[in-house]
């Protein structure tokens, strides 16, 4: 199955194109590296929650958005080998210290996929971190299938929820916190990816009155999940599809 290293980032808002150009730069690397795909996306349309949401996640202030972004990689093995060529790369320190955000409060974590139905790019990405007890992964996944079937009807071009498998405690921000995550629950990070804005607004009109989606009670605690809607500005995989170069995209 495939394996995700999620991050979510607080940056401030002003800063849009600096952060385009840093991931501009890194973006060789991280093929070079092994990533297999590469993504970024900055904040469109998300929600303030009551209990939990992206900005408190990284603690995100009053003049700061936040980035949604993941790393792809075949397997955990492939992963843990490009953070070794990371650390032991001499240009990443430079890079590490001339970044256009507060990486404290980054968060990062790596999670195996349990469900990875259809395929990208997409231009749009809803984006959950969703806290599940352990017990009732099962319970998830069923649920979850049933869901993916309805969402990619409706236009859906991939639907990925990766279980947390490799999710580090911070030291000022991470997901467990994010989501407030009990000893006995697991964090999961997932996302839709869609053609566009206007192909996810018009399949969430349908997709809320479609009465498959009732799924009665949800084996988590829906008010510590939270999620939000997300511009892609950096995807390597529409060089490799041929949809343009792997460098951030223009807005």
């Amino acid at each position: 199955m495939t394996y995700f290293e999620g991050f979510i980032t607080p940056v401030p808002a002003t800063k849009r194109e600096e952060y385009l150009r840093h991931a501009g730069k890194f973006t060789p690397k991280a093929q070079q590296f092994g990533i297999r795909r590469m993504v970024e996306s900055w904040a469109d349309d998300v929600p303030h929650g009551t209990v939990t949401d992206f900005y408190r996640a990284v603690e995100a202030k009053d003049d700061e958005t936040v980035v949604f972004s993941f790393f792809e990689y075949p397997s955990r093995t492939e992963r843990d080998a490009a953070n070794e060529k990371f650390m032991n790369d001499p240009g990443m320190a430079d890079m590490m210290n001339d970044m256009p955000f507060d990486a404290k409060r980054m968060i990062m974590g790596g999670f195996e996929s349990i469900i990875d139905a259809g395929q990208g790019p997409g231009g749009y990405i809803n984006g959950f971190i969703v806290p599940v007890p352990n017990d009732k992964e099962g319970a998830y996944l069923e649920m979850n299938e049933r869901h993916t079937a309805i969402f990619r009807e409706y236009g859906a071009l991939r639907v990925v929820q990766a279980w947390g498998d490799d999710v580090p405690e911070g030291k000022v921000t991470d997901f467990r916190r994010a989501v407030k995550a009990e000893p006995n629950e697991t964090v999961v990070f997932a996302f839709m990816e869609w053609p566009s804005k206007q192909a996810s607004s018009d399949a969430w009109d349908k997709i809320m009155k479609d009465e498959r989606m009732q799924p009665g009670e949800a084996p988590f605690d829906g008010k510590r999940m939270f999620w939000g809607a997300f511009e892609v500005i950096v995807d390597t995989a529409r060089a490799t599809q041929g949809a343009g170069a792997a460098a951030p995209l223009t807005a």
